[in-house]
């Protein structure tokens, strides 16, 4: 297996410009393939995962063009044309989510797959809420999860209800497609909604497009026909990959300026660099822009079912926290591309850092965290998480470097930059 090891750096005093956000890349790319007319996106990721969205797409028949660092994408206005019977989409879960309820307006049956894990990834609730609204879909292998058939049909709109504990990207791919329904579609979700940030991001998307939607009491969405407008769009920097390189001032004592970060955004990873700030770095946000200098850290309690993409990076922070960093509501973290919480137990016990699992809280106790060999579960954010802390720890080794390229392939270049 492919292994890279991260050598400590000395002193860190550097500025970066972020790549263009996976989350407003890939619900951009979707209304986009959605829209009448052309759409030019400006500064979109190029990913692993945003290239099992492009391939998918144009499998569903959009013309989609890469010029120069820019995507120009040809709507459909609504009809798709498929030139295959199965999309094939790896580990990409915003790919597989959406498009599941996309192919919902083809005019023929669609299979959408994934590798290994994402045959361990449940997708039921989607189906049981696009059912309801003329959407028929079942998993082929009965157990809730891909692959999935979507059956040639209607996307009649109407009423249905929602589960929203597992995944806020069964919401967000409803709400996509909504404005090419028949009629009016309010979706009602029941219980606690996870990351309902990213829906908070995928109605600000829409409504840039001319999608017209409404949110009712905070649990109804009522989205109107209302067809996208093909426009110039420009994708904002990726706060989640932000994370890594705020951490590594954090934890160095250095100074990071993150180019590309609006203090408006509307990512939840925005409030990852609140939580630095609350543990004792310095923050200063500027014309997108944002720095923060590391200083002593003190540990926190935090509710993160809004940022859950920075958990990782919270753990690697807290590691050097004084006391007992307190991470709550994130039970939905076992239903990533590994099962996060077991992952970060598992890999900060050989560094020599203490954890306890609660119900709805990982606990992580500061220390002198030592070198070791990480095993990354196939899971990007593990491998760039713990990257981070070898820039202060001797002796750590990343295995499978190469699972980065799912978010964020520059990562590694990034990283050797700082010094």
């Amino acid at each position: 297996m492919k292994k890279r090891e991260i050598k400590p750096i000395r002193s860190l005093d550097h500025e970066i410009t972020l790549p263009g956000s996976k989350s407003y890349t890939a619900r951009a790319l979707v209304i986009s393939a959605l829209a009448s007319g052309k759409t030019v996106l400006l500064n979109p990721l190029f990913s692993e995962d945003t290239e099992y969205m492009i391939r998918g797409l144009r499998a569903l028949g959009i013309s989609i063009e890469k010029i120069q660092e820019d995507l120009w994408i040809k709507g459909g206005g609504g009809t798709f044309h498929p030139t295959i019977e199965t999309l094939y989409l790896g580990g990409a879960g915003t790919a597989v989510r959406f498009l599941t309820t996309v192919a919902g307006l083809t005019q023929r049956p669609i299979v959408i797959d994934g590798n290994s894990r994402m045959r361990e990834r449940p997708i039921q609730d989607l189906l049981d809420g696009i059912e309801p609204l003329g959407i028929k879909a079942r998993c082929i292998d009965g157990n809730g999860c891909p692959p999935v058939l979507v059956e040639a049909g209607q996307f009649e709109g109407g009423r249905t209800q929602l589960r929203g504990e597992k995944s806020s990207q069964f919401l967000s791919s409803i709400l996509l497609c909504s404005p090419y329904a028949q009629r009016e579609v309010v979706i009602e979700t029941m219980g606690d909604l996870v990351s309902g940030s990213y829906v908070d991001l995928t109605i600000e998307i829409m409504k840039e497009f001319g999608g017209k939607v409404r949110v009712e009491d905070g649990r109804r969405y009522r989205v109107h026909p209302s067809p996208y407008l093909g426009r110039t769009y420009s994708i904002e920097g990726d706060l989640s990959s932000a994370s890594y390189f705020l951490a590594a001032a954090a934890i160095t004592g250095g100074r990071v300026v993150v180019k590309g970060a609006p203090a408006s955004s509307k990512q939840g990873e925005r409030g990852f660099i609140d939580i630095l700030e609350s543990m004792g770095c310095l923050v200063h946000w500027g014309d997108h822009m944002v720095e923060v200098t590391g200083r002593n850290l003190q540990a926190v309690e935090v509710d993160m079912k809004t940022m859950p993409d920075t958990v990782q990076t919270l753990a690697v922070v807290a590691a050097f926290a004084k006391g007992w960093t307190r991470i709550l509501h994130i039970d939905h973290l076992r239903y990533k591309e590994t099962d996060r919480l077991t992952a970060l137990r598992k890999e900060l016990s050989k560094i020599g850092i203490a954890t306890l699992l609660e119900k709805e809280a990982l606990l992580i106790q500061g220390g002198n965290p030592r070198g070791a060999e990480i095993e990354t579960y196939q899971d990007h954010r593990m491998a760039m998480a713990f990257a981070v802390l070898g820039l202060r720890v001797p002796g750590m080794v990343i295995q499978d470097p190469d699972c980065v390229n799912k978010s964020m392939p520059t990562f590694w270049t990034l990283l050797e930059g700082l010094g």
